[in-house]
């Protein structure tokens, strides 16, 4: 039986298996976007802080000092794989009722970029777990963490754990959220690069993406802050949450005249998530809350 556990703990264990990169002087232009090793000071001032991003002002005070380099922790190597024999490429047709366009590659190799790393998409239709293993151990040369998902009714999700587990150490868990599935996570290959298996589900993949793929890029980026921003804003109206689970409800936000936040309708469907600028955050042993109660709320990109 797979193991059960909370979503700090999960996060925990995930974080243990992603150690900032090495760090290395790069051109000042190849350094942009990525994460600063170590202080930089101009004779006993300090200029730079170590752990901030290299943004153009950034660039631009380097310069200015005569530094044409940077001691830098560069963009982590993620590769997103998809993996299942019912998903059809945009722009292609569904052969039939079982079939669905792929979604998650697309949509994760676009959040790992949003957190700091380079990604990679690869799509496949393994037709045995030997297939399987000999792609996966192909973007071994190029990558600092591998994510993998399959069809969001996660019947490929025992070929992937099959395959995972003759390649390295895997472990299989169940957090305990909301609106979550089974996940795969461990070590693979001869430098024990990093994997993590999500659900099939988009949004189930997206929310584990944000809440356990994103800090593990950010560790591995080297940032000070390797979680999104939690605000604490006023509920609208009344919200229910399931107990002994975390649960996160995708919401908009409003700061007029104070900071509110509203529960977005049809929580089941994805043009809700694409719509959300935050996920209202119910720890394990909350029931829910009530309108004019104040709830943290984790800050996503907003849109709009």
């Amino acid at each position: 039986m797979d193991r059960e556990i909370s979503v700090k703990d999960f996060a925990a264990e995930l974080l243990a298996i992603a150690s900032p990169l090495a760090a290395f002087d790069m051109p000042l232009l190849d350094a942009h976007g990525a994460t600063l090793a170590d202080d930089i000071y101009a004779g006993e001032r300090l200029v730079l802080k170590s752990g901030s991003r290299i943004r153009s002002t950034q660039i631009g005070l380097a310069a200015s000092i005569g530094l044409n380099r940077l001691p830098t922790r560069p963009h982590p190597r993620v590769v997103v794989i998809s993996a299942g024999d019912d998903l059809v490429e945009p722009g292609g047709r569904l052969r039939d009722s079982e079939d669905e366009y792929e979604t998650n590659s697309w949509m994760l190799t676009t959040a790992v970029k949003e957190a700091g790393a380079m990604g990679y998409r690869v799509h496949m239709i393994p037709e045995n777990s030997h297939e399987l293993k000999l792609i996966i151990e192909d973007q071994l040369v190029r990558a600092d963490l591998i994510v993998i998902s399959g069809e969001s009714h996660d019947e490929s999700f025992d070929l992937i754990t099959q395959t995972l587990q003759e390649m390295g150490s895997i472990e299989t868990v169940l957090p305990l959220m909301s609106e979550s599935g089974r996940h795969n996570f461990g070590t693979i290959g001869p430098d024990k690069t990093p994997v993590v298996t999500l659900p099939g589900d988009p949004i189930a993949a997206y929310i584990s993406a944000e809440l356990f793929i994103r800090p593990m890029i950010r560790t591995m980026l080297g940032a000070l802050n390797i979680h999104r921003s939690v605000v604490q804003a006023k509920l609208t109206h009344d919200l229910d949450s399931l107990p002994g689970y975390t649960t996160l409800v995708r919401a908009s936000l409003s700061s007029t005249p104070e900071l509110t936040v509203t529960a977005l309708p049809e929580q089941d469907l994805l043009s809700t998530l694409s719509d959300a600028q935050g996920l209202i955050a119910f720890p394990a042993d909350s029931t829910g809350a009530k309108a004019g109660d104040l709830v943290d709320v984790m800050v996503l990109e907003r849109n709009h």
